[in-house]
């Protein structure tokens, strides 16, 4: 395979990587708001836990299935940013002992989705709204 077969890839490959990565930001938010998956996790209403959740959810839909993208994806690498200032960096100073491993890699793909956008496979390029550009 070269270079220009894996380059032909890109873009897609830009899709599937927000797609995965918004589910997976959405389960933390069904976890901590609804207990599923199952775990001890659920979080009082309108506590702050509460609220990262709810973004979670909803930015984690909204990235999955590539509907402002951008726009989610940038209120969602803020709330990762934040989590791992207010949450993690008070335990310890290197992220794999603080537990904010996940937080700075989500902060970080998500802020990668605001300049790369959704990708082709997402309803903001079939909406003509957003598309990929080389």
């Amino acid at each position: 395979m070269t270079h220009n077969d894996l380059n032909q890839w890109r873009p897609r490959v830009l899709s599937v990587l927000r797609a995965f990565s918004g589910f997976i930001f959405l389960l933390h938010g069904t976890q901590k708001l609804l207990g599923f998956p199952p775990s001890e996790r659920v979080v009082a209403a309108f506590s702050l836990s509460w609220w990262s959740a709810l973004i979670e959810l909803i930015c984690g839909t909204l990235i999955m299935i590539g509907l402002f993208t951008r726009q989610a994806a940038f209120l969602a690498s803020g709330t990762m940013a934040f989590a791992y200032w207010i949450a993690h960096a008070p335990r310890d100073m290197f992220p794999v002992n603080n537990g904010g491993d996940a937080a700075i890699l989500y902060c970080f793909v998500f802020l990668y989705l605001v300049f790369a956008g959704p990708g082709p496979w997402s309803i903001d390029a079939a909406r003509g709204k957003d598309r990929y550009l080389d």
